[in-house]
């Protein structure tokens, strides 16, 4: 919580707030801005910081009451406490000593500009201030303005105060002397006037709030550019923000008995019974008594889903999990390999061989156990991890052309039973080494590492930006896939475990790896952020209304619920009776498209410039949303965003693409087939294409090596970078991966950092 303690009423409408945040005041610079959320209902919206007192703690915002938000803060009082504070985000103001300047504030935006104004005066500049207002009662903050300006010149619309005019009428008096720079923030309408006048002239002329007004997810709340660039893309932009069934598995059984009885929760084979009864011998060793070439016939267990089209118009979790009848066949299945090659193509080196015997042996809680010696988070891989290509692909079974066993569904079976019974092991926990472990990203190349480390007896403080601790696993994986209440669980018992967390801090704004390695004592930095940085397509009308990156529409959805607006506040387009375009092929499409379905899109379409079988997704999410009702549109390639007078989007211009040669990679690579353009008509588009290195760590730590494409470059070994003391591994080192290599990532630098603190 971040308590309010100080108050006034600026004009109609108009408020200011005076707010603790230690961290922020410490960082704060002119132009830079917070995102506050003030409860747990409410959206995440930015506000620019007016001031900062770093002796007293405290940032300064002004409000003005235009919307649900905004109207329930100015109702805040001195004593109240705002529950989300995170910042100082975005690039600070272009200050340099220009020569003569002139600072243009209209409206509530005279406090977005005034910080500004009082860099440049600092910086040796001359300024000259002009505030603009309808009438003289909303006029704000005259007497700071004037105390930072050689000379201010206030203009009102009926001439109720200074002189009557726009603040252009002055703008253009003023230029007849020699202005170097002009910065004006208010209405569109003002800037886009102001910019009109200083082109004659060729002025340089910063308008609106900031370069990169995105709160980290892609979130956007305004922008700023030069006006000789793109002005008139980024005010187009800037107007943005106004604006479930059970499926019964039948076995039959192969075995050479007489016994026709089944078990009682489903028609499963006695068979599985009888095994576990025989299991007991208190041997940690999977159960001989059924011999291989009865085992290879039982086919694979059919994982319990809901209805596709209940399913299709509601968020609930899709897939339902093995009760313990299924479980216990699926397990039955294991060849109990003496070299199990399935632990092998494991990121995380799970002893599958021996969690499986527990499943037999009926000890569930021991299997989650074994489990846990090696994955913090059993019941998240289990969801989400594509074990298909991983310990299920070298699965033995599979070189005798069967199905391999199903680990990830009887790796979530057990997790979930572990829960159910709330009696989730904690490890051991060695003695305290004095050691202090910062880990900057909560996603799960962080929590893995935490977990392990705090195993070891090091204090582990993880640094989250967002308000809510699971990284991509909140924030990119809807809820139908990864229910965000399991994410919660895992990390509770993290927590339980002795680890530390704090969230709202962005590590390169809030505070630096060289603060947490100096004045804060940290021994060692684990970097683990994730690459979230959204990539587009370049193609012309991307910057049309209704065009979203995945990052920002998952985020709005999944981490800020959006799909239960008005009862949450965080708004995301109407997908309701209207066509949605997702571009791309992985799971981060998959998850997109299927989303804007529940949404209740009437179409819901996929545009992928491969085919079907060289999608990257996981071949279970193809599966789930064709059933669903999703179109595939394959081997298509979008080319331009289609909008219309008002700057929304109508459609996609695409051709149709053909398979060529392969390319270095060895994947065929898509070439465009003449005269084969046509347009698909949508009113919202999703671009899922991939993401890249965030630059917020590296740019304010230079001896931190990056690659060319900006992410750090860290040895794959001890996962050290050129930082003494700073660790780096998952996403923010390899790209973009799945869950269990970032978690593998994790644990491999938990290691490296034990054996650093130990030397």
């Amino acid at each position: 919580m971040f308590p309010i303690i100080a108050t006034a009423q600026l004009g109609p409408g108009v408020k200011q707030f005076e707010i603790t945040a230690p961290r922020i005041a410490r960082k704060q610079l002119a132009g830079q801005f917070v995102i506050l959320r003030l409860d747990e209902n409410g959206e995440r919206i930015p506000l620019t910081i007016k001031g900062s007192d770093p002796s007293r703690g405290t940032i300064t915002l002004v409000v003005q009451a235009v919307g649900k938000t905004t109207a329930q803060m100015s109702g805040l009082e001195a004593g109240d406490a705002i529950l989300d504070v995170v910042g100082p985000l975005g690039k600070p103001s272009e200050v340099e000593r220009y020569g003569t300047v002139i600072v243009i504030g209209g409206g509530v935006g005279t406090a977005i500009a005034l910080p500004t104004a009082t860099a440049l005066r600092d910086a040796g500049n001359r300024v000259f201030s002009i505030l603009g207002a309808r009438t003289k009662d909303l006029l704000i903050l005259e007497n700071e303005v004037r105390a930072v300006s050689d000379q201010l010149f206030v203009m009102t619309d009926d001439g109720s105060y200074g002189h009557q005019g726009l603040v252009t009428d002055k703008l253009r008096q003023l230029i007849q002397l020699p202005i170097d720079f002009v910065l004006a923030i208010g209405p569109v309408p003002m800037m886009r006037a102001v910019a009109d006048v200083t082109r004659e002239r060729k002025i340089k002329t910063v308008v609106s709030l900031n370069s990169i007004m995105v709160d980290g997810t892609g979130m956007c709340g305004g922008c700023r550019d030069r006006v000789l660039a793109a002005l008139e893309r980024l005010l187009v932009a800037s107007t943005r923000t106004a604006t479930r069934s059970s499926h019964a598995s039948t076995v039959r059984s192969s075995t050479r008995t007489r016994s026709t009885s089944r078990c009682s929760r489903s028609a499963t084979p006695c068979i599985a019974r009888r095994s576990r009864k025989r299991s007991r011998s208190g041997k940690n060793s999977m159960p001989n008594t059924i011999p291989n070439k009865e085992r290879i016939k039982l086919p694979r267990q059919h994982m319990p889903e809901r209805d596709a089209l209940t399913r299709a118009r509601n968020f609930e979790e899709v897939n339902l999990g093995f009760d313990p009848a299924l479980a216990n066949v699926e397990a039955l299945r294991c060849l109990a390999c003496a070299k199990p090659s399935c632990t092998r193509g494991c990121p995380v080196q799970v002893d599958v061989k021996q969690f499986v015997a527990r499943i037999i042996e009926g000890d569930y809680l021991g299997a989650a156990a074994v489990i846990r010696r090696d994955n913090a988070l059993p019941a998240i891989t289990g969801r989400v991890c594509p074990q298909e290509e991983q310990c299920e692909g070298d699965c033995l079974i599979v070189k005798s052309k069967k199905d391999s066993v199903a680990i990830g569904h009887l790796e979530r079976f057990v997790a979930d039973y572990e829960r159910a019974t709330g009696k989730v092991g904690i490890p051991e926990i060695a003695p305290p080494t004095g050691k202090r472990v910062a880990i900057v990203g909560s996603g799960p190349a962080g929590l893995s590492a935490a977990g392990d480390l705090v195993q070891k007896g090091h204090a582990v403080r993880v640094f989250e930006a967002l308000h809510e601790l699971g990284g991509v696993l909140v924030y990119g994986i809807p809820e139908f896939r990864l229910p965000k209440e399991i994410v919660r669980q895992e990390v509770d018992v993290l927590r339980k475990m002795g680890v530390e967390f704090e969230t709202n801090v962005v590590v390169g704004k809030t505070v630096t790896l060289d603060e947490l390695l100096g004045e804060e004592g940290y021994d060692a930095i684990f970097v683990a952020t994730g690459a979230g940085l959204p990539q587009f397509l370049g193609v012309p009308g991307e910057h049309l209304n209704g065009v979203y990156s995945a990052n920002e529409f998952l985020t709005r959805i999944n981490l800020m619920r959006a799909y239960r607006f008005p009862e949450y506040d965080q708004p995301v387009y109407d997908c309701r009776d209207k066509d949605v375009v997702v571009i791309g092929g992985g799971n981060t499409a998959m998850d997109a498209v299927r989303t804007a379905l529940r949404l209740g899109a009437r179409r819901a379409m996929l545009v992928y410039r491969r085919g079907e079988e060289e999608m990257p997704a996981r071949r279970e999410e193809i599966k789930h949303a064709k059933e669903e009702g999703v179109e595939l549109c394959m081997l298509t390639n979008p080319i331009e965003m289609i909008g219309d007078q008002r700057g929304w989007l109508t459609g996609i211009r695409c051709v149709k693409m053909e398979l060529g040669e392969p390319g270095a990679d060895g994947r065929r690579r898509p070439v465009a087939v003449p005269g084969s353009e046509h347009v698909i008509e949508a009113s919202l588009a999703v671009v899922a294409v991939g993401t890249s290195a965030n630059p917020l760590i590296q740019s304010t730590a230079p001896d931190l090596k990056t690659n060319r494409k900006n992410y750090i470059e860290a040895d794959p070994e001890t996962m050290r970078t050129s930082k003494k003391g700073v660790f780096a591994g998952g996403d923010i080192v390899t790209g973009s991966a799945t869950v269990i290599l970032a978690m593998g990532a994790g644990r491999k630098a938990a290691r490296a950092i034990d054996q650093y603190l130990r030397e």
